[in-house]
């Protein structure tokens, strides 16, 4: 019992200092994110200006941030992974080699890649806007345009258990695996009914196994609410094209 009691106490204070830690990097993210920011409104200032020269370069500068923006994002999963995994054993845990070992998957991952492409389209696109609104930009084709208004990095819009949109979740959780996001105690009651269980996303295969593979990772949140934004902006655009119908109609 009171191995067992130890044993529940480590990793408590393992959990503690992971919340720490994520919590720290997520300030970090948030910092680049607002940094990313700042620069493609100083980029498109200067697209006006015709200084493409400058504008080049901060592109360049932007694309060595979103590298640092991936990193951070995969520290913090990582570390929620080794945390949420940690089993006491009798010899000393080398976290080191643990958190270098999920970073190093989880940055070979293909979903790693798609959050960076999305910033930076926003970037370019802001450019591009400039001396180009309405057209396509080069290499674009029609669902290109489509996608670049409305793209979010979410891969669902809707949990697949409880039919709820992501935006109005009240506890959102991430697969690790294949990334679909989940209502928390939605997926946790699947699991317990469907112990090693793959996504209940149609067509999906990632592999939920266990609750330690579902959380929430540290920038969901910030793209829910980015999706919320999008949703407003999409509400705003069909509100005045509608009392544009009804004022060509009178």
């Amino acid at each position: 019992m009171a191995s067992a009691t130890s044993s529940d106490g480590i990793g408590g204070r393992i959990q503690n200092a992971s919340l720490v830690l994520v919590s720290d990097n997520n300030s970090t993210l948030a910092d680049i994110r607002k940094a990313v920011t700042m620069m493609k409104n100083i980029a498109v200032q200067l697209e006006k200006e015709n200084q493409t020269d400058k504008v080049k370069d901060l592109e360049n500068s932007v694309a060595e941030l979103l590298d640092l923006y991936s990193d951070c994002n995969h520290r913090s999963s990582a570390i929620q992974s080794v945390a949420n995994g940690y089993q006491p054993g009798e010899q000393l845990t080398n976290f080191q080699k643990l958190l270098d070992d999920e970073f190093t998957k989880l940055k070979a991952a293909p979903s790693s890649v798609p959050q960076n492409d999305h910033l930076m389209r926003q970037f370019r696109e802001a450019v591009w806007n400039v001396h180009h609104a309405g057209e396509p930009m080069p290499g674009d084709d029609e669902e290109d345009i489509v996608m670049t208004s409305t793209q979010c990095p979410l891969l669902n819009m809707t949990c697949p258990l409880s039919g709820k949109p992501v935006t109005e979740l009240a506890d959102p959780v991430r697969s690790m695996d294949c990334r679909h996001v989940y209502e928390k105690a939605v997926i946790l009651h699947y699991l317990v009914k469907n112990p090693n269980a793959n996504c209940p996303v149609a067509g999906c295969r990632g592999k939920l196994q266990n609750h330690n593979k579902v959380f929430c990772d540290a920038m969901l949140k910030y793209e829910i609410e980015e999706l919320r934004s999008l949703n407003k902006q999409s509400n705003r655009a069909e509100v005045i094209e509608d009392f544009t119908e009804d004022v060509n109609e009178d």
